[in-house]
């Protein structure tokens, strides 16, 4: 292994040969030595490379480091899937299926030199002029909390474009990013661009200070080459939001798709993959091709059917590359619009779930965890967080006890323990003063028809009214399912349950029949979700 590197204020020495799994530190700066050539070194990926590379080598390919040498700034990331194969500045990098971890490179600020070692070999510092540092408090920026979105960047990085508004376009980036006060508890962003070949330059969790984000993307090189667009957007749909690449659970996915006059591909397919993931597409055409360009144009409709949905909302037309300033504010505030994202709201984000348990003797502690696994596994389909999906949960006998509402729990462990550890009451049945109960209790502050749902679980006959509680409950927009086990009547359930009945209501005559509802539940919640949103 590489000697242990304790610091990134020095750049570290190392061979041509030092692979990224050879260091051990999470963010180093390395001093590659001149002369490296291809020959001496193994590179696997593009922009986002396998850990068993050359890292010197992946320096080269990025355009981050000269043949002559140099400082490079290696970040250390998660493994992933199909690392991309590229010939960039002389360096042929090589394919792979799949490695399990990685690194990206950024050019660092100037660095003093260490050549230093743990092992018994001599130890050569040179003297270092003192550096006086400014007297600024280093603070932690939290980001924009009312704009909790994971947004993917896709750049126009074809033959289009050119260098000069690639440089405009860097720029325009810059202060969309700064506009939306990036940070660890605002928006992330990730940044992709796309050519012939989509290149992952960052993933979202990589720059989440804005600072380093800003450096980022004003160290991206230029590619070249054909505007696959349609292929950039199906690789960002199909790998960049999954949570080993930084995706947050719960959290709004939003994809800005930068186009310089038209793209080379298709975009409906990728589009459609796109929409089905929950991902917001918006477009921003530059330069929109002119009258007598139009023959050139694969399809004219390219623009309409690659965003999320054809209202101008996610649509952006800007006559130029210098005419972007403009435009900087009206797109910020349209990417953290959370009504607005209107492809982000799927049924596994935006429902709040009610569970109202049976807690009567005829149950019993056995049973009773039984019916705890059925709402848990319910729950666990979801995307439970501050900003997603919501669950609560209450128990009853002839009493009511709240156990937890859809507000006490801002992400999915803690619900999903909270489910787990629910105590077992014991007591009569009173299921329509619960029904009532819960309707009050659970979701007196949520007023969204179409995406409120009450989940009723009962082992027996109710000993109060169940009919106009139900009736009441549905006025206010809450979709009920009865599920009946044992002693529960269908006349029973058939009352409590939304229309049409057959859909909303379940029975078994075991509790170990409660699992092979799951599944037709969380369709059932989501094929009402559809068709009132």
């Amino acid at each position: 292994m590489f000697p242990h590197m304790t610091r990134v204020s020095v750049a570290y020495p190392v061979t041509c040969e030092t692979r990224g799994a050879d260091l051990t530190e999470d963010v180093v700066v390395v001093l590659c030595p001149p002369g490296c050539s291809q020959g001496q070194m193994s590179v696997f990926g593009t922009g986002i490379y396998a850990s068993v590379s050359s890292v010197c080598g992946a320096a080269l390919h990025r355009g981050a480091l000269r043949a002559a040498g140099g400082p490079i700034r290696v970040h250390k990331l998660q493994g992933r899937n199909d690392y991309l194969s590229s010939y960039a500045h002389g360096i042929q990098s090589q394919p792979l299926t799949q490695w399990s971890s990685s690194f990206s490179l950024t050019k660092p600020v100037h660095v003093p030199l260490e050549l230093t070692s743990n092992s018994s070999t001599t130890t050569q510092r040179p003297v270092k002029k003192p550096v006086k540092k400014p007297s600024v408090k280093k603070t932690v920026i939290g980001g924009n909390k009312d704009c909790q979105m994971d947004i993917a960047m896709v750049m126009d990085s074809s033959k289009n474009i050119g260098q000069r508004r690639f440089n405009l376009q860097k720029n325009f980036i810059i202060k969309l990013a700064a506009m939306l006060k990036v940070g660890p508890t605002g928006p992330h962003v990730g940044v992709i661009q796309a050519s012939d070949s989509p290149r992952t330059e960052f993933l979202l969790t990589n720059y989440t200070q804005p600072k380093e984000l800003l450096f980022a993307i004003k160290e991206l090189s230029y590619q070249g080459g054909n505007t696959n667009t349609g292929k950039a957007i199906r690789h960002v749909a199909q790998t960049f939001y999954l949570q080993e690449s930084g995706g947050r659970r719960g959290h709004p996915r939003v994809m800005v798709v930068l186009v310089d006059g038209w793209p080379s591909d298709d975009l409906d397919q990728a589009a459609m993959l796109a929409r089905e993931s929950g991902i917001n597409v918006f477009l921003v055409s530059v330069a929109r091709p002119a009258p007598e360009e139009l023959a050139m144009v694969r399809d004219k409709d390219f623009a309409a059917k690659a965003v999320c949905k054809d209202n101008g909302f996610f649509s952006l037309v800007v006559p130029s590359w210098f005419s972007t300033n403009k435009f900087v504010k009206p797109l910020s505030q349209r990417l953290c619009s959370l009504d607005g994202l209107l492809c982000s709201k799927t049924c596994y984000n935006s429902v709040n779930i009610g569970f109202l348990i049976d807690g009567s003797s005829s149950v019993g502690d056995i049973n009773f965890q039984l019916m705890l696994e059925f709402v848990t596994g319910i729950a666990q389909n979801f995307e439970i967080s501050d900003i997603g999906a919501r669950v609560g949960a209450v128990q009853f006998t002839y009493d009511q006890r709240l156990e937890f509402g859809l507000f006490d729990f801002s992400n999915k462990n803690d619900a999903i323990n909270a489910l787990k550890k629910i105590r077992y009451m014991s007591g009569g049945t009173a299921t329509g003063g619960a029904i009532s109960y819960a309707a009050q209790e659970l979701f007196s502050r949520e007023s969204g028809r179409g995406r409120n749902f009450l989940i009723v679980i009962t082992d027996g006959q109710s000993y109060d009214d169940i009919a106009a509680p139900a009736l009441e409950a549905q006025k206010q927009g809450i979709t009920i399912f009865s599920v009946g086990v044992a002693w529960a009547l269908m006349e029973d359930l058939k009352l409590m349950a939304s229309k049409p009945k057959d859909d909303h209501s379940f029975f078994t005559r075991e509790f170990t029949g409660l699992s092979e509802f799951v599944l037709p539940l969380v369709r059932g919640i989501c094929r009402d979700f559809t068709e009132n949103n």
